[in-house]
């Protein structure tokens, strides 16, 4: 039976909606002050995304045998020890992801009960992390029983999430038309107001942009699967999906200028925090006003998201330790009691990990004043450990140009190898600028959060190929 091709629009569409989101919208608003964000989106979609994705591209062209993403293009260019290094990243990334997942979900639920943020951001904030804390042992316990009961209402909540922000860009261009008086914010459309200013701030907080934009090699499978001649095909999908982002980005953000003030959100560091995580449920609060059903809109945002929030964390949970663990390129540096599965095939001892690493992330910001600041907190922390692994799919280019003859391709982003070398250090080289930069804060306890939790997450992975070298050492001699 001969495999269904893939059209290069249809790539286009998956790599839009797999890659883009409604909060990517919200947190570029709020961090670049306002329309400001336009600029430095276009520049990161030229400039960084599109070389980005062409060059997953010719790594999934040169590697469609193999289903093991970034760590398998490290392992055949490189060592297995590189490619331990790889998959440890990939899952060490996600600690800090699933540390912010019940904050999110608790944040959501908070909008459903109360439909508002004022009883929530009042709160005690040893309470809500407490009650953060019971919700993530509750899915831990879950992931060790070896089941996922939110699998497919994760993907029915992430496509609802993907539709409804299309749908408030469209509904809010056409709201002026249907309800004139609705109150809406003049936007400025001078040039000042559309250009940032390339401060210090704007410097550490391009995590953000690239955070936002990253992840793209989950498509990498299907360069090969295209209709017609991937060399032409696949960049083209690539720069349409691009431009269709760079537009939802653009229009997105004018939308958010439609209803928030950057003025209102940079009074106060209390003010940014509160619109920060509180920005998306006031903009779709107010859409509902402006057509006149209420808060429905608000409400069915907030319920997509809660779901969303708690099925990804049951998922980030369980998926990438066993990606980590039942790898046999990464699971032979790792101690032998960490690979222990329980009677429901789930790596509980890795799972304990998991609740010390995260669960000291969540402990940690009980002293942190207001649930606000917390998720703030959360969003920093994961622009500038999240895109750490995208390292390594630059590295692994850098390592597949360096011995371009020995492996074929269909597709090759640039024949030149000069130049595809010159773009894969730049975009490595931009992606660790970004997070190294993006680590530094005014406060001193943010600042903590984002040099410790890189530091000791590095030292474990460094550590546990040691324990697992002393353990066979002592099998060998019998000592065990």
């Amino acid at each position: 039976m001969e495999e269904k091709k893939i059209k290069w629009h249809i790539l286009a569409f998956m790599c839009f909606s797999t890659l883009w989101g409604f909060g990517n919208v919200v947190n570029g608003f709020i961090f670049f002050n306002g329309t400001q964000v336009i600029f430095s989106w276009v520049l990161m979609f030229l400039l960084y995304f599109i070389p980005y994705a062409l060059m997953v591209g010719e790594m999934g062209s040169a590697f469609k045998t193999l289903e093991g993403g970034v760590t398998s293009w490290i392992q055949e260019t490189s060592s297995t020890k590189l490619a331990y290094y790889t998959g440890w990243t990939y899952w060490a990334c996600h600690v800090t992801y699933i540390a912010s997942k019940g904050s999110g979900g608790l944040k959501a639920l908070s909008w459903i009960v109360f439909q508002d943020s004022t009883l929530y951001d009042s709160l005690p904030t040893v309470w809500v992390q407490l009650v953060t804390l019971i919700i993530f042992l509750f899915f831990c316990w879950i992931a060790s029983m070896g089941i996922n009961p939110l699998k497919n209402l994760a993907t029915l909540a992430g496509s609802s999430m993907f539709v409804m922000s299309i749908l408030f860009i469209l509904m809010m261009f056409a709201a002026p038309a249907i309800n004139p008086n609705g109150g809406y914010l003049n936007i400025d459309w001078s040039l000042k107001n559309f250009i940032p200013n390339f401060d210090w701030h704007y410097f550490t907080n391009l995590s953000i942009l690239v955070f936002a934009v990253g992840g793209i090699e989950k498509i990498s499978p299907y360069v090969n699967k295209m209709d017609g001649d991937p060399a032409h095909e696949f960049p083209k999908s690539m720069i349409f999906a691009a431009v269709m982002v760079v537009i939802s980005a653009i229009f997105g953000t004018i939308a958010m200028g439609m209803i928030l003030d950057p003025a209102v959100i940079n009074e106060s560091p209390q003010a940014f925090d509160s619109y920060l995580a509180n920005g998306a449920y006031i903009a779709f609060g107010k859409l509902g006003e402006y057509y006149g059903v209420g808060k429905l809109f608000m409400i069915i945002y907030a319920l997509c998201n809660m779901i969303g929030q708690f099925a990804t964390l049951v998922i980030s949970i369980d998926a990438p330790l066993r990606m980590l663990l039942g790898d046999p390129r990464t699971s032979q540096f790792i101690p032998r009691s960490l690979l222990k599965q329980n009677r429901h095939g789930a790596y509980i001892n890795g799972i304990y990990m998991v609740v010390v690493l995260c669960g000291a992330i969540i402990v940690a910001q009980m002293v942190v004043p207001g649930a606000a600041t917390v998720l703030k907190q959360l969003t920093k922390l994961n622009s500038i450990i999240m895109p750490f692994r995208y390292l390594w799919v630059f590295a692994a280019y850098l390592f597949l140009r360096r011995q371009s003859d020995k492996f074929h391709r269909e597709y090759m982003f640039v024949k030149n190898n000069t130049v595809a070398l010159f773009f894969g250090g730049w975009c490595f080289l931009v992606t660790l600028a970004c997070c190294l930069l993006g680590a530094y804060s005014d406060d001193p306890f943010q600042l903590a959060l984002n040099i410790i939790t890189p530091i000791v997450l590095i030292l474990l992975g460094i550590i546990l190929p040691v324990l697992r070298r002393r353990e066979d050492e002592k099998l060998q001699a019998g000592e065990i």
